[in-house]
């Protein structure tokens, strides 16, 4: 017979959830389904976390053109490449961080850990808003690529392996990132300027506009500090032909420091997020 508090037992031959976690499971569930919904029926977040990328790729594609110098591959196709980073950034970072940020300012947060659901369903529905919006949004900016700029899709099992690690790792990093740096903004009206600025920061000087090694040594050194240009790097090996990897500053793509760093951001969010994540904001009574 098992414990007692074990996840499954025995009862009269049959099979019975230990009842805490089946209300976790139903919590984690309920809660999910709120987070999707009032992700797509908020206009602003539709905006600004999933359509912005799209509009940045259809714009700034019809706007390039030209190959990079030393290669002979298509700008658009490099920039392609980090903008799908940039949207899953955009999903995970942007519009997790302003989300907790106005729940913790207008006491939802409180009164969700006051309430008798589980605190961790809370976190299970941001992950779970995090993994359908990011999966919607690479989707999306793939087949504007591909329909419209002729982007080459990942022409090995590699290649595609590599596209999934490299957003799931950069997702989860995003994602705890998002809920730690939510701590630091002091009030819903300001949440999205906060946000915004490191954000469009980061996507001039990882790479993603612009070849990286033509970037001043000084911005190379801060972006690689930050998860974004390594998921970039890592995209561009996925999409990009392999001799462009003469013009990354190493001279190869690095995948395994690409892992490394992107698990180390991962185990850093999570610190962070365990250091800095407050029920309460400072102008909740």
């Amino acid at each position: 017979m098992s414990a007692p508090n074990a996840a499954l037992t025995q009862e009269r031959g049959a099979v019975v959830l230990d009842p805490t976690r089946s209300i976790v499971w139903r919590s984690a569930v309920s809660r999910s389904s709120v987070e999707l919904k009032s992700f797509f029926r908020n206009r602003q977040s539709l905006v600004f976390t999933l359509l912005l990328p799209i509009v940045l790729l259809v714009v700034l594609g019809s706007i390039f053109s030209g190959t990079v110098p030393g290669t002979h591959t298509d700008f658009k196709q490099m920039f392609i490449a980090g903008i799908i980073a940039c949207g899953v950034m955009s999903v995970s970072f942007n519009g997790l961080a302003i989300s907790v940020a106005i729940e913790r300012d207008t006491g939802m947060i409180r009164r969700l850990a006051s309430s008798p659901m589980p605190k961790s369903a809370y976190f299970i529905g941001k992950v779970v808003r995090v993994a359908v919006t990011g999966t919607l949004e690479t989707l999306l900016l793939l087949a504007v690529a591909v329909l419209a700029f002729g982007l080459p899709l990942p022409s090995t099992t590699a290649r595609w392996e590599t596209l999934v690690w490299v957003l799931l790792l950069g997702a989860v990093a995003c994602t705890l990132l998002a809920v730690a740096f939510s701590s630091v903004i002091p009030n819903a009206r300001s949440a999205s300027a906060i946000v915004t600025l490191p954000f469009l920061v980061l996507q001039f000087i990882s790479g993603v506009f612009f070849p990286y090694s033509q970037l001043p040594a000084w911005m190379q050194t801060v972006a690689a500090l930050f998860p974004l240009k390594w998921m970039t790097q890592g995209l561009r090996s996925v999409f990009l032909p392999n001799d462009f990897a003469h013009v990354e500053p190493a001279g190869v793509w690095e995948l395994d420091r690409v892992a490394l760093v992107l698990a180390a951001w991962c185990l850093a969010g999570l610190a962070l997020s365990f250091l800095t994540f407050r029920w309460r904001g400072p102008n909740v009574r």
